[in-house]
């Protein structure tokens, strides 16, 4: 299948070289040229803008940051719909409010294009391996004509009805567990280290105890490895919680665990951790507490106060 995908950061990275092992002709859109020739390397096409994408893609995947970026990919001045062929689809896979992705696949069908509200989960170790999970909504007809493109990048695809909005509103649900629980792994791990805990010994007990969760499995590992390389950024969940919350607020709805733990990652960024791996908001518990975290390297110059991370 011809597939373009918009976006060569982790997850469209991943995403697109997945699809290029699994034998489909994809051409990468991406304004780094770092990532283009990276993509190119692998055997990619690539293109530096939207409307230079070959006129006979069959699917578009999107893996910008929000629901502006979507927009301007594909319908801003070098958007890339009216230079494609009718009749594709498009999958939205950025994390957006429910109203944004509805207002969204009005557009693109009105375009004369078909939509799938296909946000996802897995981070770029799932866009990489193809085992993502898909939270889709949208016709038959969209998902019949995603069928290779979903087959290929996941390994569950829920359907979640006709409704453009529905996807973007179970992640946005996700996003508020995934956030909290992040961020509470985070709290439990400088607790534990600040009251002389082994992190590792604790980490494996927890691992087999009732307070584990998904997240303290996958994100407290890069911790104890000091690898804050970002599979998924603070920034991330900076966005994604303001998304909770806003929708949260036009609801009349409380959220105090979201809201407490989107102060958490605000402040992580604030401290300049915002494109860092997102388990590093513990940071915020290093700088305000002193706690000694392990390093990536014994000899960059950290004693693991955090002071050579601009820690003060």
């Amino acid at each position: 299948m011809k597939v373009g995908v918009i976006g060569l950061g982790s997850m469209g990275m991943g995403t697109a070289l997945n699809l290029l092992r699994k034998g489909h002709v994809v051409t990468g859109c991406e304004v780094r040229a770092e990532a283009r020739e990276a993509f190119a390397a692998e055997g990619g096409t690539v293109v530096s803008a939207p409307d230079e994408l070959p006129g006979d893609i069959e699917a578009v995947i999107v893996f910008v940051i929000n629901a502006a970026q979507t927009e301007a990919v594909l319908f801003g001045e070098r958007g890339c719909l009216r230079h494609l062929r009718p009749g594709g689809v498009i999958l939205c896979c950025a994390t957006v409010a429910p109203e944004a992705a509805r207002s969204l696949g009005k557009r693109i069908e009105e375009s004369g294009f078909l939509m799938l509200d296909s946000p996802v989960s897995g981070g770029s170790v799932g866009a990489r391996g193809g085992t993502m999970t898909v939270m889709a909504s949208g016709s038959d007809t969209a998902f019949a004509k995603a069928a290779p493109v979903l087959e290929a990048i996941s390994t569950k695809v829920w359907r979640l009805g006709t409704e453009i909005g529905v996807g973007s509103t179970v992640k946005m649900v996700n996003q508020l567990l995934a956030g909290v629980h992040i961020a509470t792994a985070a709290e439990a791990l400088a607790l534990g280290v600040r009251a002389g805990a082994d992190p590792e010994t604790l980490y494996k007990v927890i691992s087999e105890s009732a307070g584990s969760s998904w997240m303290w499995q996958n994100r407290v590992p890069h911790i104890l490895e000091g690898d804050d390389t970002p599979h998924s950024a603070v920034n991330i969940f900076v966005k994604d919680l303001g998304i909770v919350l806003d929708q949260a607020r036009a609801l009349t709805f409380p959220l105090p665990m979201a809201a407490a733990a989107h102060q958490l990652f605000l402040a992580a960024a604030a401290n300049g951790q915002g494109f860092k791996d997102d388990a590093f908001v513990i940071r915020v518990w290093q700088a305000l507490a002193g706690i000694n975290l392990p390093s990536k390297s014994q000899d960059d110059g950290s004693d693991g106060s955090g002071k050579a991370l601009g820690i003060a």
